[in-house]
């Protein structure tokens, strides 16, 4: 099953959410905090796990369909936080950033409420979505910059 059939499978809130979640792991801390500011007062969470880090196994396939093998480990944050009205949230972050995991799980608890799931994506996902696609299409820039095309010229009827 591919991603895209997963993800048409999931409710339009869990949709959302994996939207979300997706743009929070591929963002900066330091650009999180600042489109989350947007938002107003975040309100305060309570820790229920976390965050901690650890390491979790990569698994790969040769070709996309070979058996899986055990790639390499990586770091990762995970935080789980719980708001006032008892909602809760989780989150993981690749790399050893507690407090953009912690941040990541508020948000997430935030759209578990429901009451500011259009604020979190017009403040937050969007401009987060946007910074993202800018990056990738600089770096495809910058690829493109250095191709090289090869070609074969005829010198002759040989």
């Amino acid at each position: 099953m591919t991603t895209s059939e997963r993800a048409e499978d999931l409710s339009p809130q869990m949709a959302g959410l994996k939207a979300l979640m997706d743009v929070l792991a591929a963002s900066p801390r330091a650009e999180i905090e600042a489109c989350a500011q947007a938002l107003g007062a975040v309100p305060e969470a309570q820790p229920v796990r976390g965050p901690e880090t650890g390491l979790v196994m990569l698994r790969g396939r040769i070709g996309g369909d070979g058996a899986p093998f055990n790639l390499g480990e990586a770091v990762v944050t995970r935080a789980t936080v719980r708001l006032d009205d008892g909602t809760v949230g989780h989150a993981y972050a690749l790399g050893q950033d507690k407090a953009k995991a912690r941040l990541c799980a508020t948000l997430a608890a935030l759209w578990s409420q429901g009451g500011c799931c259009e604020a979190l994506l017009r403040d937050v996902a969007e401009p987060l979505a946007e910074a993202r696609a800018g990056e990738a299409s600089k770096v495809r820039r910058e690829a493109a910059a250095t191709r090289v095309d090869f070609f074969t010229m005829v010198r002759g009827d040989d």
